[in-house]
């Protein structure tokens, strides 16, 4: 008879698989009991739990040459994880449950000269957002950032002795009580969006950490990305509303 355990454990039962392996899966953050989202592995479990596991997507080319290939990145999958399933360099980061672009490099003359344009800010990033609240005027949100690590990753919160950031948010929808808003960002902070949308009042959905409410998945695109020469776009996924 199975006793009452940790989470990762009576998966791991459920499913035939490593303990390890099971950790991982709550880890990325796709896995659920009873309609809700597994957040801690070492979380007390009755032994009779049901868990639902959320198929993976896998990524997709959007773009490739000689330099540089764009990436139409899925939710809980990490960055560094596409980058060496592709064997290619990672040029930016996206949160592990960001989806859309993501830009690698095939060679290092072409990685020098992204790097040189991201410090000299010749790049354009647009991100999609689904925040809590009736957002409805333009907002430009210019409050520096002081990220701390913590056991549970870094955050950022505002502070006049973070370093610079800027966010320029518009509204594109508002569904009920949320709101779809396109946000472009100046500089590229660790959670920046994140970050300064809760400081407005606006926290985006899913995003737990930054006071949003419990949903599949924070609810944050990475929508668009320009720089030398180049323009890419990523479908806008369908639990955002906008197709």
């Amino acid at each position: 008879m199975i006793q009452n355990d940790k989470a990762y454990k009576l998966l791991a039962l459920q499913e035939n698989i490593s303990n390890r392996a099971a950790k991982e899966l709550i880890d990325r953050g796709v896995v659920y009991s009873s309609g809700k989202k597994i957040l801690v592995a070492r979380a007390d479990m009755k032994a009779n739990a049901v868990f639902k596991i959320e198929k993976l997507k896998k990524p997709k080319i959007l773009f490739e040459d000689d330099d540089i290939a764009a990436i139409d990145k899925p939710p809980f999958l990490t960055a560094e994880e596409i980058a060496q399933s592709f064997k290619l360099t990672l040029l930016h980061r996206l949160d592990k449950e960001t989806s859309g672009v993501l830009l690698l490099s095939k060679n290092e003359e072409f990685t020098k000269k992204v790097i040189a344009a991201f410090k000299a800010r010749k790049v354009e990033k647009n991100y999609l957002a689904v925040v809590s609240g009736k957002f409805a005027e333009p907002m430009t949100i210019d409050t520096p950032l002081y990220v701390t690590k913590t056991k549970s990753g870094a955050f950022a919160k505002p502070s006049k002795d973070g370093q610079s950031a800027v966010s320029v948010v518009t509204p594109k929808l508002i569904e009920g009580k949320n709101s779809v808003v396109e946000v472009s960002i100046e500089t590229g902070r660790t959670h920046q969006i994140r970050a300064h949308l809760k400081s407005v009042g606006f926290p985006v959905v899913g995003d737990e950490k930054y006071g949003g409410r419990a949903s599949g998945r924070i609810m944050l695109h990475a929508w668009k990305i320009s720089l030398l020469g180049y323009s890419f776009e990523s479908p806008v996924p369908p639990e955002f509303k906008l197709g």
